[in-house]
């Protein structure tokens, strides 16, 4: 299930704003005499064309955003912090069938969402900022809320 875009992000906006669009065009266009529909028809096209082209736009600049601040969590956190204090507990046989898929997240990528794990955050921001599957993100924020009752 895809969530819906956050209220406060531009794709959430845009949407809306397409479907606004949309409304009062098709209000226009039906409430137009005939003899002015051609080129009411002609102009709404070309407003609609111009709506898509900034939806679009506005949805690569999002997702282009989350991948930079994905970049940035992943650079916040260097290899030389995994060290053995700092991986322990770390549920490895329970992570290993999931890192031979054809699109598996690298050991080091989890080691990183380990560590964020391990200092409480959950795993719904393990997932939007760290792009880690839901299923392999609640497996490391099980085991790091695990290790904190031991």
């Amino acid at each position: 299930m895809k969530a819906l875009p956050h209220p406060r992000d531009g794709a959430g906006t845009a949407v809306l704003g397409v479907l606004a669009f949309t409304t009062l065009e098709m209000t226009v266009l039906t409430t137009a005499p005939a003899a002015y529909r051609p080129a009411i028809s002609g102009a709404l096209l070309g407003a609609a064309v111009t709506a898509f082209a900034l939806l679009a736009v506005v949805l690569r600049a999002d997702r282009k955003a989350t991948r930079q601040a994905r970049r940035r969590v992943l650079e916040v956190m260097d290899t030389s912090s995994f060290t053995a204090r700092a991986l322990e507990g770390f549920p490895m046989e329970a992570v290993r069938p999931r890192l031979l898929g054809p699109s598996a997240p690298s050991l080091n990528h989890l080691y990183t969402a380990w560590a964020f794990a391990a200092r409480g955050h959950d795993a719904t921001w393990l997932v939007r900022h760290l792009g880690l599957p839901a299923d392999v993100a609640r497996l490391l924020t099980d085991a790091a809320a695990a290790r904190l009752r031991d």
